[in-house]
């Protein structure tokens, strides 16, 4: 169970590249600078309007330097602490919408029964969005095993299964919403300014959808 900062790293030597860059132009400003007003004739000094101008780019570059400096501390700052924030997390449950790569584990689910509902299906689909099983649980927000066995006993194949849940009134469907599906963070991984989490089974998703980590004991 690791937390990989690779794309945070090829960011930061990207952005300190571009530092490299305006540094070493500052550099060559400033030489070009000085080498202009050792040289100017004394009978006809530089136009103190230019003169002004020219140093008004220097100050420019200057700041530009120092606001880099700046912004690559700020980035390693950041960066560090959400690697801290994401290795607390690692080994939690997480609560989202996601799918399952299922292999033969139990996987837990929750619904949201609807207020006009009599009764709860779930539906669970497969990669290419056939429904392959509709079982009825029971009518509440407590979670509840999926084992991947049907009422008689078959087992799915392994692959990769999307979930929701179903309100009935009678014979009308009410709603069908995605079904909230519980699975241990594996790892965690900056991806640009993104969070992604690798769930039980490989699959990943982004930190933003988990309305709730948990310990995986709760």
């Amino acid at each position: 169970m690791e937390i990989f900062p690779e794309t945070t790293a090829a960011q930061r030597s990207s952005t300190t590249a571009a530092a490299s860059t305006i540094t070493a132009d500052f550099e060559t400003f400033l030489r070009l600078l000085t080498t202009q007003m050792q040289n100017q004739d004394p009978l006809n000094p530089m136009d103190s309007t230019e003169f002004a101008s020219q140093l008004a780019q220097f100050s420019g570059v200057e700041q530009q330097v120092r606001t880099n400096d700046l912004l690559l501390g700020l980035q390693a700052g950041l960066a560090t602490m959400g690697m801290g924030e994401l290795g607390g997390w690692i080994g939690m449950q997480a609560r989202a919408d996601m799918p399952v790569n299922f292999q033969g584990q139990t996987v837990t689910l929750a619904g949201v029964p609807h207020p006009l509902a009599d009764r709860m299906e779930l539906i669970v689909r497969n990669d290419r969005d056939e429904v392959v099983q509709q079982v009825p649980v029971p009518l509440s927000t407590d979670a509840v095993a999926w084992t991947g066995r049907d009422l008689s006993g078959a087992l799915v194949p392994p692959g990769v299964y999307t979930f929701s849940i179903q309100n009935w009134s009678g014979e009308d469907m009410i709603e069908d919403r995605a079904a909230m599906v519980y699975s241990t963070i594996q790892e965690a991984q900056l991806v640009g300014a993104d969070v992604w989490l690798t769930m039980d089974g490989g699959l990943s998703i982004p930190a933003q959808s988990v309305l709730g980590p948990r310990r995986a004991d709760a």
